[in-house]
């Protein structure tokens, strides 16, 4: 076989190190046709063009059928199994009918379930995050300052670097009290995140009781982008306030925490006229609020929520429309509409479904957080299949 005087050439030792294998298993590719050995004038062995080995290398990573995920996650948080969500082993939608939030959080964060016990109100440290989100616009938004929020929390926070489950803990019930009491607005009656948030979120006060079923639906749902990227955060032992603004960063993608302002702008033109909203989505991609990819017949989430939005007059208008236009979707509605119909049924800012899937998923995302820092650090390393040009050797 002729050779090139300008091409680079491995031993057989140099292949299997480059591959990982020893030097029978290189044999044995040559001898399937696999790898192409050739004699060079003057040396002893069998050589292989270094480029047919790189080829080789990324052939077979571009041949293994990708998994989705960066590894297998164990957790014992959450289950989805049968279009049923649950939390370490209970119905979220029981949990949502029995139990307020911060005992759904604690129960993610630890294992138990206990009555209610409120998150503390910290007045300096709330004086302290506000003055940051004055210098925001008015144009920002809520999930903005949340950014901006958790990022003052852990610049003041000097135990932050304090992992152990206890800890969390503690920057679970403050973090999430802050952002709550943070926010421009008046404050609710009662010392329960959802009695203190719903008056921020709109023009008049959402229902507590609503808001709060809302938050326990949506405090966890498996390993979600965002989760995701909470676990790689914490992976590298990111402190519990950088890993929840890991989260709050892929909450801002157009595929994951916007989905209840696209609904909300659906049902809004859909109160006008169903049919042509509903016939200008499906010509343009698809009808927001609608479908699942884990489900497959039903959102339990959705189901619980529109079934208390049934009993409250002011949302009977929009749920018209939801059931105008549910049978030409095509499929089921999702949490993303029940959240929508929520804000226009009390007459929330179009952006208050983000807010409250943030606020809610901070309880599932520190619960992942806790399960990470157990596991080995730096344990997410996906392998790249490089597809640029090589460098010459």
């Amino acid at each position: 076989m002729a050779t090139g005087s300008d091409e680079r050439y491995l031993t057989t030792a140099e292949v299997a190190r480059r591959l990982g294998v020893k030097t029978e298993t290189v044999y044995a590719y040559a001898s399937r046709g696999m790898l192409r050995s050739v004699r060079l004038p003057g040396r002893r062995g069998s050589f292989f063009a270094q480029a047919e080995v790189e080829e080789f290398v990324a052939r077979g990573r571009d041949e293994r059928q990708p998994s989705g995920a960066v590894e297998r996650i164990r957790t014992e948080l959450t289950l989805l199994d049968d279009d049923r969500l649950s939390y370490r082993g209970h119905l979220a939608t029981d949990l949502a009918a029995s139990h307020g939030f911060e005992s759904v959080a604690t129960l993610l964060w630890t294992g138990e379930l206990p009555d209610h016990e409120p998150f503390p109100t910290d007045v300096p440290l709330v004086d302290t995050v506000r003055v940051a989100l004055a210098a925001l616009p008015d144009t920002a938004r809520t999930t903005d300052r949340f950014k901006v929020a958790t990022a003052v929390l852990g610049a003041t926070d000097p135990l932050r670097f304090d992992l152990s489950e206890r800890a969390v803990v503690r920057v679970g019930r403050r973090l999430i009290g802050v952002l709550a009491d943070a926010l421009p607005g008046p404050a609710g009656d009662g010392d329960r995140i959802a009695q203190r948030l719903a008056g921020k979120l709109g023009d008049r006060p959402v229902d507590p009781a609503l808001l709060d079923l809302a938050l326990v639906l949506l405090a966890d749902h498996d390993l979600a982008v965002s989760t995701v990227a909470v676990r790689v955060a914490a992976s590298a032992r990111a402190h519990p306030y950088a890993a929840v603004s890991a989260g709050l960063g892929a909450v801002d993608g157009q595929y994951h925490g916007v989905a209840s302002t696209l609904a909300y702008r659906f049902l809004r033109d859909a109160a006008d006229d169903p049919l042509g909203a509903l016939a200008e989505r499906q010509r343009t991609g698809g009808v927001p609020g609608f479908g699942h990819r884990i489900y497959r017949e039903r959102d339990p989430r959705a189901d619980a929520l529109f079934t208390a939005l049934r009993r409250h007059d002011n949302a009977r208008e929009v749920l018209a429309v939801v059931d105008a236009v549910t049978p030409g979707a095509g499929t089921f509605p999702n949490v993303d509409l029940a959240l929508a119909a929520l804000m226009h049924a009390f007459g929330l800012r179009p952006d208050a479904g983000e807010a409250i899937f943030a606020l809610a998923r901070c309880a599932g995302w520190l619960a992942h957080a806790i399960e990470e820092y157990r596991e080995p650090g730096l344990r997410f390393r996906p392998v790249g299949v490089y597809t640029g040009e090589r460098p010459r050797r």
